[in-house]
């Protein structure tokens, strides 16, 4: 990766972007520190395997496991109960 200052950039500024077109980024710094980084869009209109790519998403798997089963049931009078008690005094 190409690091320029940020007066080389305001000095060649198409030099830089032409280099940046050609897939190389480019790392303007200022007074010595990395601020900025200059890199080319992906023209890509898919955007699921973009994130695939970067690793930002993972497919799902092809079977799933199933929910558990939920082993106790309650009554609404139960369920009406329980509310109240969660709610406390408010």
């Amino acid at each position: 990766m190409k690091t320029i200052s940020k007066r080389e950039l305001n000095q060649d500024t198409a030099g830089v972007l032409d280099a940046v077109k050609n897939g190389r980024p480019v790392i303007v710094t200022e007074r010595g520190v990395a601020r900025w980084r200059i890199e080319a869009l992906e023209t890509s209109t898919d955007t699921v395997a973009r994130l695939r790519a970067e690793g930002r998403i993972t497919p799902a798997k092809a079977m799933p496991a199933p929910w558990p089963v939920a082993k106790a049931r309650y009554t609404p009078a139960q369920v009406d109960a329980l509310f109240a008690e969660s709610r406390g005094d408010r």
